[in-house]
């Protein structure tokens, strides 16, 4: 590659007119004496092999400057060709050579000064050619990218828009073959499909056991364990290196379970897990893991391709004579519980599903799927009222697992508008149901009023309404109906406000929920009232359970759950953020940073939090470099447009006009940058421990964005990546600009 540049370059610059005969020439070092160097003629030094570079005076100067240490790079490559050439021992400089204006050569006798440098050691000197042999070609390959030479023409006016031509004509097609069942008609209440045909869930692959070099020590001893137990030892070495290793909750958890998978012999010698050592099993795991990002790009296709085979044979159903994409068709190969926060049961082994432990739905008129060799289904349903096509149940929490289909699958897209049509029914109704909580803030009944004051919670800030959990089943994570009397705290002043309850709990997936609110009195005097005579680990509303407030609810409004009141909450709060916050004259960037603050405004009140990403200081920064930069060229457009202006002035030359109206353009291209940019560290910043795409995925009604981006003219895939846009397929294609939650 280096060899065809360099011809290249000796090509072009050789028939360059503009080349005033100047030449940098460099000569390899050789190996002779400096008596010899001095006796040679300037005819021998034109016998050699060399490379002459033609160019102008300040041409040579420019590139012998910027390029030197790349010019040294491809130099050097060629050289270790050239017949002349011989490797010099450490210490020793290479000889170059100049040609004259006359064109003659000289040979400097006296050597180069010496700079200080690493000195390469001879037994290292191989591998730093080679290594230099590598970097010389990347090199110039990245060069061969951006030097005129070679770069790619600039596609025509004609080239583009037939791009964006055929762009357009595979979306058209694309909207062709999608299935608008939105506008077909519903299926009798219950009813889910008519007919449904899959492959059935793709299991992992077998364990295969360690290689012979690879052993596992207890006690300074080799023991070689039975496959199930010595793949239960790998899951632990594997996580060695985690925090999770050194919780005792873990280990005592993960020693308990591998256990269970040992032989009587190995129990009897296993008996303490410090007396383990995993090192090499470790030491294998990592070895594999730089194995698979080391591997090159034919290897990675390989994979890619199989993967993509697995996914044409198993990741696709026929639903009513409909393809359509599976979600989650894998089963999820065994491994250790981790749970989230500090979870009582990490640490168990999730043991391997099998065929027996499956339960298969499907039609009965399609084809059932087989199992894998020597196996059986636990079971085949044809329960078209359900929208899984496969479940099992987990032994770790006994929880039931399922395949089900893809977010932009009709079913899924059915339960989300159906979701978001009961939170819009809630509207018409929300005034009479808080009427009627305030009323029963003061009944006579205690049950009543903690139904009331629960109620008065997730209304007001979108509380979860939780749900009772047996001791010890799971991470200690409560809702609204099972708080306790230690997750509040009262303040009859704080902060300048009266009635203040100040919250503190682990909510779902072990989030924090922190917050002081300021109440109506008679919900702060009922507070009072519940938590009388009571622990801190008591129940604050000891009569009243989650499946009593849903009953209640569901009387109220048909449908109706405490989880409606979250959504409904979340979307009125965007409608009525966007209302405030949008402004039809602002630009695109300024309309998005609306959008996002409106998002915001609902993330708070639904608690969506996250951690501040790790780059984030490190992003934030290289944004706020290309910000000062963008600020220089614009100072420097603007200094150009002035100096332009005044060259024109008075002046009926249409170049100096014609040169007026693009510097024109360009501070004004210079400003719109800037803008964008400038928003964007400002939307980071606000974002930093704020998840916006939990409630725009799960609360908020699609429609609402989807009508405010055609009310402002925004593009919809700046709301919406390419998933949600196929998620929310019915929503786009139904909603009209005069949408109104």
């Amino acid at each position: 590659m280096a060899d065809d540049f360099s011809k290249a370059m000796e090509k072009e610059l050789r028939d360059d007119p503009r080349s005033s005969g100047d030449a940098l020439v460099l000569k390899p070092k050789k190996k002779k004496a400096k008596a010899k160097a001095k006796e040679k003629s300037p005819q021998d030094g034109k016998k050699k092999t060399h490379r002459k570079m033609k160019s102008s005076e300040k041409e040579s100067m420019d590139f012998e400057e910027s390029g030197d240490r790349r010019l040294q790079l491809d130099v050097k490559q060629e050289l270790q060709d050239d017949p002349d050439f011989v490797a010099e021992g450490k210490g020793k400089k290479r000889k170059r050579k100049r040609d004259h204006a006359d064109g003659t050569s000289s040979t400097s006798e006296a050597p180069l000064p010496k700079k200080k440098k690493k000195v390469v050691k001879e037994e290292g000197q191989v591998n730093s050619t080679k290594k230099i042999k590598k970097e010389a070609k990347d090199k110039v390959k990245k060069e061969e990218g951006d030097h005129p030479v070679s770069v790619k023409k600039k596609k025509t006016k004609e080239e583009i828009e037939a791009a964006r031509a055929l762009k357009i004509k595979k979306k058209e097609e694309e909207e062709k073959l999608r299935w608008r069942w939105w506008e077909e008609e519903k299926y009798e209440d219950g009813i889910k499909w008519k007919f449904l045909e899959h492959k059935g869930p793709y299991f992992p692959p077998e364990y295969q056991t360690l290689p012979d070099d690879v052993k596992f020590y207890y006690n300074g001893k080799a023991v070689k364990l039975n496959p199930p137990a010595e793949e239960a030892a790998l899951f632990f070495a594997q996580m060695l290196d985690h925090e999770y290793t050194t919780k005792e909750v873990f280990r005592n958890n993960f020693f308990r379970d591998w256990r269970k998978e040992m032989t009587l012999e190995e129990k009897q010698l296993i008996t303490d897990l410090n007396k383990c050592d995993f090192r090499e099993l470790h030491a294998m795991h990592i070895q594999r893991v730089e194995a698979r990002k080391n591997m090159s790009k034919e290897e990675k296709q390989v994979i890619k391709e199989a993967n993509q085979k697995i996914v044409e044979e198993y990741g696709f159903c026929v639903l009513d004579h409909h393809r359509e994409r599976i979600g989650n068709f894998k089963i999820e190969p065994p491994a250790l519980f981790r749970g989230r926060g500090d979870h009582p049961k990490q640490g168990m082994l999730k043991k391997r599903i099998r065929p027996e432990d499956v339960i298969i739905n499907c039609s009965k008129d399609s084809r059932i799927p087989e199992p894998p060799a020597g196996h059986h289904w636990k079971e085949v349903r044809h329960d078209n009222t359900v929208t899984w096509l496969a479940s099992w149940t987990e032994n770790v929490q006994g929880s039931c697992k399922y395949v089900m289909l893809n977010a932009n699958s009709k079913l899924k897209g059915e339960k989300d508008w159906e979701k978001y049509e009961v939170a819009r029914r809630l509207k018409s109704c929300v005034d009479a149901i808080r009427t009627q909580y305030h009323e029963d803030l003061k009944s006579k009944q205690m049950g009543s009023r903690q139904r009331a004051v629960a109620l008065y919670f997730i209304d007001k800030l979108a509380l979860r309404a939780g749900n009772e959990k047996e001791e010890g089943e799971t991470a200690d994570t409560v809702g609204c109906c099972s708080l306790r009397v230690e997750h509040i705290t009262l303040h009859d002043t704080l902060d300048g406000q009266k009635c203040v309850v100040e919250f503190d709990f682990l909510g779902k997936d072990c989030i924090r929920y922190y917050n002081k609110v300021p109440v109506i009195k008679k919900v702060f005097k009922n507070l009072k009232l519940f938590m009388e005579n009571k622990q801190g680990g008591d129940d604050l509303f000891d009569r009243l359970n989650t499946q009593l407030l849903n009953k209640h609810l569901s009387s109220l409004m048909p449908g109706l759950t405490a989880k409606v009141f979250r959504t409904y909450n979340a979307s009125i709060t965007l409608q009525q953020q966007l209302k405030e916050l949008s402004n039809m004259t602002d630009n695109v960037a300024e309309k998005l940073l609306s959008y996002n603050r409106a998002n915001r405004a609902v993330a708070i009140l639904c608690n969506h939090q996250r951690a501040p990403p790790k780059t984030f200081e490190q992003s934030m920064a290289n944004l706020q470099s290309k910000i000062d930069s963008r600020k220089e060229q614009l100072a420097l457009a603007k200094k150009e447009l002035k100096q332009a202006k005044k060259d024109a002035k008075g002046s009926s030359d249409n170049k100096l006009l014609t040169l007026v109206e693009k510097k024109k353009k360009a501070v004004q291209r210079c400003e719109e940058q800037l803008l964008r940019m400038e928003v964007q560290a400002t939307d980071r910043e606000e974002n930093k421990q704020i998840a916006l795409s939990t409630s725009k995925l799960n609360y908020l009604d699609p429609r609402i964005s989807v009508a405010w981006c055609k009310n402002m003219e925004v593009p919809l895939d700046k709301i919406y990546n390419k998933t949600l846009r196929d998620k929310f397929a019915w929503a786009i294609d139904m909603t009209e600009v005069d949408f109104v939650f």
